[in-house]
């Protein structure tokens, strides 16, 4: 993540943990019963975020810990896991690399979600295979689907998004997805690959949660608009009211799993 700066995510915390999208419970299930988790193993979650997937894997693990270079997503993971009670977690704001200098933990799951595109893949990798034990292994948790057919309330939001300029902004840098794949990846590493489909789900999205997950966004962020936010909220609102009476939107969402195991 060195080449967008410590900025990427700044300002997006509370956006964060409010308005993305949870993911389904049949991904906790396939990981439990994938990784045979009984209460007795160690769960890492690296680029963990405001750490709503973290904390639902508290009933089934000995010792959680979740990382994040942003102090901001560590601060509102921390600020959740107060209110929930659940489960011994151990929030960390810096790399792997950090970690591992001053921790010597073993860890039967690694998790990496939405996080896992911004890092050297590679070299994460290659980092993580002696912390985990034969048997174990990471999940890549991951629903980017280039070629998802778009309602045509989601090709219209992706028109007013040109607000924040045609490039998609990342940090001090520009964002565009890696031309190789997370399984490719995998499969060039000491682990054994393989992929898994989950069922499709459905997320329901009103105008309010489109607006606050664009702005949890690293790209869609609410200072990239300066003083023109009620304006863009008012001609999003305008616009997508044209393609729901009741004020709510649709989407089916795929979620794929590409193991690496151990």
């Amino acid at each position: 993540m060195e080449e967008y700066g410590t900025d990427l995510f700044k300002g997006s915390a509370s956006y964060y943990s409010r308005y993305r999208p949870m993911y389904p419970a049949s991904l906790i299930r396939f990981l439990v019963e994938e990784f045979s988790l009984n209460g007795e193993q160690n769960l890492l979650d690296l680029g963990c975020g405001t750490g709503q997937l973290t904390i639902r894997f508290s009933d089934w693990t000995n010792k959680i810990v979740g990382i994040d270079t942003e102090p901001e997503m560590i601060n509102e993971a921390k600020r959740l896991h107060q209110q929930v009670r659940l489960g011994q977690i151990q929030w960390f704001n810096g790399t792997l690399e950090q970690y591992k200098e001053s921790h010597n933990d073993r860890f039967t799951l690694v998790i990496l979600a939405k996080a896992f595109h911004w890092m050297n893949r590679s070299r994460v990798l290659e980092e993580l295979y002696d912390l985990i034990p034969d048997g174990g292994g990471v999940a890549i948790i991951d629903n980017y689907d280039p070629d998802k057919s778009l309602k045509p309330w989601q090709v219209k939001l992706n028109e007013l998004i040109e607000w924040y300029g045609k490039e998609r902004r990342a940090g001090k840098s520009t964002y565009t997805h890696p031309l190789i794949s997370h399984e490719e990846v995998i499969s060039n590493s000491k682990f054994e690959v393989t992929v898994h489909t989950l069922p499709t789900y459905q997320i329901n999205w009103t105008i309010e949660s489109i607006l606050g997950n664009l702005y949890s966004t690293s790209y869609g962020a609410r200072r990239f608009l300066g003083n023109k936010v009620e304006e863009f909220e008012k001609e999003v609102q305008e616009a997508l009211m044209n393609f729901s009476t009741s004020g709510e939107f649709k989407e089916t969402v795929n979620v794929s799993v590409k193991l690496g195991r151990k």
